[in-house]
C-alpha cells in the first residue's frame, strides 16, 4: 500500500486501498471537472491513470480549473496534470494522450485497457459513442453532464441519467433521448438539480460561446465523478459495503 494512504485505509479498509493500486482509470477531459477528478483518483491511490485532453491551459481557466496557474499557462493540460499528479504520488503510472476522444479516434482508449472511464468531455457525439463502447465492452463509465452557469455545488447529484429530467441541462436532455434510441438503458451520471442562470455566455479564445462558470461547481462535480468511478470499481471487486 502506498505510504500516504494510511488515513484513507482507515475509512475504506486496506483491501479496498490495495485494490485501487491495481486499478486502471481513464479521465477524458482535464478541464474544471476532469482535472479535479484526475487529482482525486491520484490521491485515492489509483495505480494507473490515462489522462486525455487536446487543450492547453489558458488565462480564462484560472477561475475554476485545478491545473490552471500562472506558471502553467500555455502548457498542455495533459503535461500540467502529469507533473502535478506525479508530485502527489511519484509511483503512479501515468499515460497522457494529447487528443480528442472521437468515434474515429477511440482505439487508443480501449487498447490501454481501463477498468473505469471518467467522461468529462462536452461533445455529444463523443459522449454517446463512449457510452455505447463501454457498455459493449463491459467497462465501467461515469459521465458528467453540464456544470456551466451554476453556483451551488450542494445541488450536485450522482445517479442515473434518467434522473436528470427537469434540471435545465440541454446536454442531459439530448443524452437521455439519444441513449434511449441506442438501447443504452443506464448511465451513471454527475448532474446538478440547480437550474442554470439563463442567457449567460462569454466569447472564448477559440471563438465559440462558452457558458459562465464559478470556482465551486465544476471542481465539486469532478470530485463526485471520481467518487462514482472508485465506487463502481470497488463494487465489482466486492469491496464496497452497501
Amino acid at each position: 500500500m502506498f505510504d500516504f494512504l494510511e488515513r484513507t485505509a482507515l475509512v475504506m479498509g486496506a483491501p479496498a486501498v490495495e485494490a485501487l493500486e491495481r486499478a486502471s482509470m481513464a479521465v477524458l477531459g482535464l478541464g474544471g471537472v476532469g482535472g479535479s477528478a484526475a487529482e482525486a483518483l491520484c490521491r485515492a491511490g489509483v495505480g494507473r491513470l490515462l489522462l486525455v485532453d487536446s487543450d492547453q491551459v489558458s488565462h480564462s481557466n484560472l477561475n475554476r480549473q485545478l491545473l490552471a496557474l500562472h506558471s502553467t499557462q500555455g502548457q498542455d493540460k495533459t503535461e500540467a496534470a502529469r507533473q502535478r499528479l506525479l508530485d502527489i504520488n511519484p509511483q503512479c503510472d501515468i499515460t497522457v494522450v494529447r487528443s480528442f476522444y472521437l468515434p474515429e479516434n477511440s482505439d487508443f482508449l480501449f487498447g490501454w485497457g481501463p477498468h473505469v472511464v471518467l467522461d468529462a468531455i462536452d461533445t455529444v457525439t463523443a459522449k454517446l459513442h463512449l457510452a455505447q463502447a463501454c457498455r459493449d465492452r463491459d467497462i465501467g463509465l461515469v459521465s458528467s453532464m453540464g456544470t456551466g452557469n451554476r453556483k451551488d455545488p450542494s445541488c450536485l447529484r450522482l445517479g442515473d441519467v434518467s434522473q436528470t429530467a427537469g434540471n435545465g441541462c440541454p446536454l442531459a436532455r439530448v443524452m437521455r433521448r439519444e441513449l434511449k434510441k441506442r438501447g443504452v438503458e443506464r448511465l451513471e451520471t454527475v448532474y446538478s438539480v440547480e437550474l442554470p442562470v439563463k442567457s449567460v455566455c462569454a466569447e472564448s479564445e477559440k471563438g465559440r460561446h462558452a457558458p459562465g462558470s464559478t470556482p465551486f461547481v465544476p471542481p465539486a462535480a469532478g470530485y463526485l465523478l471520481a467518487y462514482g468511478a472508485v465506487r463502481q470499481y470497488l463494487r465489482r471487486q466486492g469491496l464496497w459495503p452497501e
